[in-house]
């Protein structure tokens, strides 16, 4: 299963929607998006590629309720989890978070497949040891809305855990 992995959009609601055309295109099923979306208005463009979208807020929180409306009324296309999303893609057990120190830290735990986070702006792909003696991937696909750096996300192959940086031209 491939999935679509975003972070930092900052009510970007252009490259947002670009990002998830372009993984469609590449075969991703669904989309994760680690926080600061801002604008509940911001995931409509996205959502008219049919996949389904996890979200989580970041620090950049905007209108919570207006998040959760528009979820409900999304069909369950988009599904709003709040400060954090636990997850079962493809048999992978996945938990996102928006700050980076705090994805490192669950990577550390040993009990995710795969942590995705964001908040640096900055797209990072690494196995991290974990304390049960393996490693957990941590992912962080940068700024979709290529703020004080290029505009990237990353496409998630779960089947053979391999991440790849793709980059928007903005």
């Amino acid at each position: 299963m491939y999935v679509c992995v975003v972070s930092d959009s900052h009510d970007r609601a252009e490259p947002l929607a670009r990002a998830v055309h372009a993984a469609k295109a590449l075969g991703a099923q669904a989309v994760i998006h680690c926080g600061d979306l801002i604008g509940a208005q911001t995931v409509k463009p996205a959502l008219a590629a049919g996949l389904p979208v996890h979200a989580v807020h970041g620090n950049n929180l905007g209108d919570a309720q207006a998040m959760h409306y528009q979820s409900r009324m999304s069909g369950g296309l988009f599904q709003y989890h709040g400060a954090e999303a636990r997850l079962e893609l493809a048999g992978r057990r996945i938990i996102v978070t928006h700050y980076d120190h705090l994805g490192y830290a669950l990577a550390c735990t040993g009990e995710w497949d795969l942590v995705c986070c964001g908040h640096s702006h900055v797209a990072e792909t690494r196995p991290v040891a974990n304390v049960k003696g393996g490693s957990t991937w941590l992912v962080n696909p940068g700024t979709v809305a290529g703020l004080a750096g290029a505009a990237t996300w990353v496409l998630a192959d779960l089947a053979r855990m391999r991440f790849d940086v793709h980059t928007i031209p903005l």
